[in-house]
């Protein structure tokens, strides 16, 4: 019996003396040199979820102000500050060794960053760089190896568990409520010696408009084929500002040439989920329901009784759009 007393109190002392593994998220944030994306606090929210110290890289040229802004969100641990005329422009070819430098220095076990065209271009080059698979579109974390995810245009969703060490992580923000401030995290100058090689960043032209983001708005008024041309979307541009309201488009609307690109919502457009979202002379293709389907409200207009939009929608008119909007527009 004693023999056996000893024994147990040896094996507690060994196990008690064994490191346990800790989780520990890198978040590399997304913003133009002096605002923070807001997508980035739904994408801090996400990383909290796994567990551990969560760190934030704010990488760019002059961006001194988001590194403050970063510091104050509650949740994150610490700031690494990469500030270098080598990042002007977010280059994937800049940004991806860096971030394999961040993993080599402190070993991070997850590596997040928005479903956005920024996190699109960056995180599967660092994945490449890693050999490890990057897994894409998160919308919920059930443990720190366990995902769920939409696949099949959001026909179904999948839940996958990744053996990989490191999770490469691009997140839906609008599947988690973004962070709130409250924090005091230190920031830390990080300037491994990295370079870019391959690429060079000459400039960009950004469109510019008082109404709210896309991905950000409460209201969102969107445009499709039936909208016949470019110069009709002045129709809900008009109903838009009345609403305080973002507009989009569909890709089949994008495609025609009616409005760019950067309008677009869908399944390869931007992600929404607004309070109240507006689809005008849209069909309601599986690829254009997959980026907005999750809004809380969905009003459809459209003369085709028989569209696909209306098995969504909350409340649906059927009319010619061209009558309805501007009445919609005057009685606001």
């Amino acid at each position: 019996m004693h023999a056996l007393k000893r024994s147990l109190a040896l094996h507690r002392n060994l196990t008690s003396s064994v490191p346990r593994f800790s989780n520990s998220t890198l978040v590399v944030c997304e913003h133009d040199n002096e605002n923070l994306s807001g997508s980035t606090l739904n994408t801090l929210t996400a990383a909290s979820k796994v567990g551990g110290d969560v760190t934030c890289l704010v990488a760019g040229t002059g961006c001194a102000k988001v590194a403050e802004e970063v510091s104050t969100i509650s949740g994150v641990g610490k700031v690494l500050v990469a500030d270098n005329p080598m990042f002007k422009g977010f280059l994937a070819e800049s940004m991806a060794p860096l971030i394999v430098e961040a993993q080599k220095q402190f070993n991070f076990t997850h590596i997040f960053s928005n479903a956005s065209a920024f996190g699109k271009n960056v995180l599967p080059r660092v994945a490449a760089q890693l050999d490890i698979s990057a897994i894409s579109d998160i919308i919920g974390i059930e443990a720190p190896d366990t995902f769920v995810r939409p696949i099949y245009a959001g026909n179904a969703i999948m839940t996958l568990k990744h053996k990989d060490p490191i999770k490469i992580v691009t997140v839906r923000a609008t599947a988690f409520p973004p962070a709130e401030s409250g924090g005091s995290a230190a920031s830390e100058t990080f300037a491994p010696d990295v370079k870019n090689d391959l690429s060079t960043f000459e400039g960009q032209e950004l469109s510019k408009s008082d109404r709210p983001e896309l991905t950000s708005a409460d209201i969102v008024v969107s445009g499709g084929r039936g909208m016949k041309s470019g110069d009709n979307f002045e129709l809900l541009y008009a109903l838009a500002s009345k609403l305080n309201a973002a507009v989009g488009a569909s890709r089949a609307a994008v495609d025609a040439g009616f409005v760019p690109n950067d309008m677009q919502v869908g399944q390869t457009g931007k992600i929404v989920a607004p309070k109240l979202y507006i689809a005008v002379g849209i069909s309601g293709a599986i690829q254009h329901l997959a980026g907005m389907k999750d809004s809380k409200a969905i009003v459809a207009i459209n003369k085709d009784p028989e569209a696909p939009i209306f098995q969504v929608a909350d409340y649906g008119l059927v009319a010619d759009l061209f009558k309805a909007v501007p009445e919609m527009t005057e009685k606001l």
